[in-house]
């Protein structure tokens, strides 16, 4: 499934449905290595209980699941003496070598180390830790609250969520006890617990801000944050996030801030997500995701719920299916709405995409979708997912120029038929037929909206555009306040159909 790429902003290290939860307390065994036995809890937490005056108890229950982790890694650089700066040292070293060891030109070999935290989620050794924090180690070592020191095996590692799990060799140590992050509710009391600039085991309270954060800069692709006040600082990366029972919710990851220090806004790999990747990761050493194989997806703007009658913005819209894929043999269409995965409500692109890459490929899905206002469910077979390949780089700046053709309700839009010549230059799939976007006016309506040159048009307003000419017909004949356009666009990493809006008020200059 093919998500466009979205960011909000900078970000500084501190670091759904993921499993079943059959019973308010049991054992999960997992499976390749040595079967941990982890401890969950899946009743919430106790809402009617009154804030006491302190959290100790909390803490001394958690705190000893909380280890420093030291990374060690070698890192070669190339330096230049600076006397090589000099004209006459550059001539000297010319003339006779470099006998008296000026190095102009070296290569160093330094030892970096960094700090990090991880929480025992097992009794035999199995800690999990934020993926960021053991990236690139040659070594690994894990301090337990004992002050023991133990040097850790990797097991594996998930850069998509940001998860890594690590084994030490040793035996009934503190595991925590892991809850439920699907029962978590905005308000709820949480704690952080780690080791920011190294100081063992800090403890900092604060609530649950929000729930669901994706789409932020980060370290990772699949996000699920739960967003927290405690305060989180470096070195808290892969820490504990409790609850006021002490059981472990999330994993550390991440805080928003501006130069480096807490501000309030930290993030957390929700347990439910690690414990998923954790399973995978110990039975075979990496995560399988399923795929929805042909679609691209975009989230239901309010212009977009308009252009397609929607009663709301809930959902994630379909704007492609290829041809030949599994989405077009389930039947799904573009303009489709999917507003429900396997029985659980889809709130917008990113929802679905974490809902299917948990899904196991191979495996067939329910999709509830709405189509020109009627509700309808189809059944598709799940692909894995794979590493997606980045798509030859090209370059619109340097289009021959064509016929061109100026439109009218598209203010400020110049199109021209695709030429054979301009498909192959823009690397089109064949089976693409639109007007190619020759040029956009930088101050127009369209511009505003991300018409850019180089797209294609492939709709207006649900009516199908295969020349210019029918583009400018489609333009003129546009009414009301937006116009809805079906684009065609390669940009970075990303190829594909998306639904835009274009203001249809004339803009004053």
């Amino acid at each position: 499934m093919r998500l466009p790429s979205r960011s909000f902003f900078g970000f500084f290290s501190g670091a759904a449905g993921a499993l079943a939860l059959a019973a308010a307390f049991h054992l999960i065994a997992w499976g390749k290595e040595t079967e941990p036995a982890i401890r969950v809890e899946t009743t919430p937490v106790n809402r009617d209980a009154k804030i006491g005056a302190s959290y100790a108890a909390v803490v001394k229950k958690a705190s000893p699941s909380v280890v420093n982790i030291y990374t060690t890694r070698t890192v070669h650089m190339r330096v230049v003496n600076p006397l090589f700066n000099d004209p006459f040292f550059r001539q000297f070293s010319q003339l006779f070598g470099d006998q008296f060891g000026l190095g102009a030109n070296r290569v160093l070999t330094q030892k970096q180390r960094s700090l990090g935290s991880g929480v025992i989620v097992s009794p035999d050794g199995y800690i999990l830790t934020a993926n960021h924090v053991v990236a690139g180690a040659d070594e690994v070592k894990v301090k337990v609250a004992d002050q023991k020191e133990y040097t850790a095996r990797i097991v594996g590692k998930d850069p998509p969520t940001d998860v890594a799990v690590l084994k030490i060799d040793a035996k009934d140590l503190p595991a925590i006890t892991l809850a439920d992050s699907d029962q978590l509710e905005v308000g709820d009391v949480v704690l952080a617990i780690g080791n920011p600039f190294g100081l063992s085991r800090t403890v900092t309270m604060g609530i649950v801000s929000a729930l669901g954060r994706s789409g932020l800069r980060v370290f990772s692709q699949y996000q699920d944050f739960i967003q927290t006040d405690a305060p989180i600082n470096e070195g808290n990366s892969g820490g504990a996030l409790i609850d006021a029972e002490g059981r472990l919710i999330g994993i550390n990851d991440a805080i928003f801030s501006s130069n480096g220090g807490n501000l309030g806004i930290g993030f957390a790999v929700p347990i439910n997500m690690a414990r998923y990747v954790m399973d995978h990761l110990i039975r075979s050493g990496k995560v399988t995701r399923g795929n929805l194989e042909g679609v691209s997806i975009q989230d239901v703007t309010p212009d977009l719920a308009a252009g397609f009658n929607l009663p709301d913005q809930k959902g994630a819209l379909v704007a492609d299916v290829l041809s030949d894929s599994a989405a077009q043999k389930a039947g799904l269409k573009s303009g489709d709405v999917i507003t429900g995965f396997n029985g659980k409500d889809v709130s917008d692109a990113h929802a679905l995409q974490l809902l299917v890459a948990e899904s196991l490929p191979g495996s067939s899905a329910t999709i509830k979708l709405v189509r020109d206002g009627v509700e309808k469910t189809v059944e598709v077979t799940l692909t894995e997912m794979r590493g997606d390949m980045a798509p030859e780089e090209t370059s619109p700046d340097n289009l021959a120029s064509p016929d061109q053709t100026r439109t009218d309700a598209l203010d400020g839009v110049t199109v021209a038929d695709l030429q054979p010549s301009v498909r192959a230059q823009l690397n089109v799939p064949a089976d693409i037929k639109g007007a190619l976007v020759y040029d956009v006016d930088p101050d127009s309506n369209a511009a505003d909206a991300g018409l850019q040159r180089g797209n294609l048009i492939l709709e207006i307003n649900h009516q199908p555009v295969r020349v210019a000419a029918d583009a400018v017909r489609l333009g003129r004949q546009a009414k009301g306040g937006v116009i809805l356009l079906k684009i065609w666009r390669r940009e970075g990493s990303f190829a594909g159909t998306q639904f835009i809006t274009v203001d249809n008020i004339k803009k004053k200059k």
